[in-house]
């Protein structure tokens, strides 16, 4: 029996890194009964038949898990925004956090394509990455001719995913930092402000200290997981001042005495971070029920 990490996923065959050496594995048949998958990142047990191929017996515990994409075990989540093309947004990356938060990921936030900005560009960008690392979070503004290998080189070991909306990148990083690799990227769409999905299966590659992935981009994300009196968890700030609210189930909506109002109102918490949670507070409480 051997122990090693699934990399990569296609048409129902898992392939397993040991040390380096790939395994072409496939689960038995009693994950079907349990209606349990392995994803990428699962780091599994499994009984080598021949040379490069065997069956998976176990799945060991997760310690986290992304959803959509399927990935699991993750290390650092970086999320992947561009200055332009598609235009930066505070609301989505806020969204992209909460997302992460929500699966008890630890978010790193960086933003590409530097060189293709005005000054003024930057300068509203570095303010607002200032910002974000005050509240706690990893933030990098890189150009394309940043060496890519001393930037992963800052993130932390093991396993780091790529996550954010198509064309803002992710792609063409990795194919920067591995050009062997010579990844397909497209070009973004005019009209619709973002790019095409290239990358189209999850699957990890290896650098020092670990993996990196590269992950489908987003057209949408998804908070159906995600219940209203939950979400203050996910906003870093808010969580924090929330502490010292009057009552302890405050949504910091209309309740009084409500430090996290008051701290918006005297400019500590960033305003339009509030405004994201008030629109994602009523997003979730409108949904539609699902049966």
């Amino acid at each position: 029996m051997k122990t090693g990490r699934i990399v990569k996923l296609i048409s129902g065959v898992y392939q397993v890194d040991v040390d380096g050496v790939r395994f072409d594995t496939k689960p038995r048949g009693l994950f079907r009964k349990k209606k349990f998958s392995p994803v990428v990142g699962d780091i599994v047990d499994f009984e080598v038949q021949n040379e490069q191929e065997g069956y998976i017996h176990h799945v060991h515990d997760r310690d986290n898990e992304l959803k959509r994409p399927p990935v699991s075990n993750i290390d650092e989540l970086v999320i992947v925004m561009s200055a332009v093309e598609p235009q930066f947004s505070t609301q989505l990356l806020d969204r992209f956090l909460v997302v992460a938060h929500s699966y008890d990921l630890e978010p790193r936030i960086l933003i590409t394509k530097k060189d293709l900005t005005t000054q003024d560009d930057q300068e509203y960008i570095q303010a607002m990455l200032d910002l974000y690392q005050d509240i706690g979070y990893p933030t990098q503004f890189i150009s394309k001719n940043d060496d890519r290998v001393s930037i992963v080189d800052e993130w932390n070991h093991g396993l780091i995913v790529l996550s954010g909306q198509s064309g803002v990148g992710k792609t063409t990083f990795l194919n920067h930092y591995r050009p062997e690799l010579n990844l397909e990227t497209n070009d973004i769409s005019k009209s619709l402000n973002r790019g095409k999905h290239t990358t189209r299966h999850v699957e990890l590659y290896e650098r020092n200290h670990g993996f990196i992935a590269d992950t489908p981009g987003f057209s949408a994300l998804d908070f159906d997981h995600i219940e209203k009196d939950e979400l203050k968890n996910y906003f870093v700030d808010i969580k924090d001042a929330g502490q010292d609210c009057k009552f302890r189930n405050c949504n910091h909506i209309k309740e009084p005495k409500c430090n996290v109002k008051h701290l918006v109102d005297e400019g500590k918490i960033a305003q339009f971070r509030y405004e994201h949670y008030l629109q994602l507070f009523n997003e979730i409480s409108n949904r539609k029920v699902r049966y």
